[in-house]
């Protein structure tokens, strides 16, 4: 039972750091996008709000490729749980799905959390176009 315990940690470590990168990714994303707001503000041409668009939806991409590796490695989570000791090979390779991956990168949380910042940029940009 010990390797299995000692397998299963070190998938749970990886799932962590995953989700980890996640929350930073959403931090920066937030950043980022208000320091290229304030940077438009001293200027009447809004291109800095336009910029902010390209890194609004790299993160996203990003995002969502991180929680597609942690929905793999809970899968592999899962897997490892079911197995005898014996067959225990500490192995962390995953199967994955472009599909899977799809489904990840427009998930409820990541759809919601930058669509509305998306929605927000679109919106200062018309707002402050006319």
């Amino acid at each position: 039972m010990e390797k299995k315990m000692k397998h299963l940690d070190f998938i749970q470590l990886v799932i962590t750091r995953m989700n980890a990168n996640s929350f930073l990714l959403k931090g920066w994303t937030v950043t980022l996008v208000v320091a290229l707001f304030a940077l438009d503000i001293s200027k009447t041409s809004l291109s800095f709000i336009k910029i902010s668009f390209l890194p609004e939806f790299l993160f996203w991409v990003l995002d969502g490729y991180f929680l597609y590796q942690e929905r793999l490695f809970r899968e592999l989570y899962d897997d490892v749980r079911l197995k005898n000791e014996s067959q225990i090979d500490f192995s962390m390779k995953r199967t994955s799905n472009t599909r899977k991956f799809f489904g990840a990168v427009f998930s409820k949380t990541l759809t919601l959390f930058y669509g509305a910042l998306i929605a927000t940029t679109a919106y200062i940009l018309f707002r402050g176009a006319f």
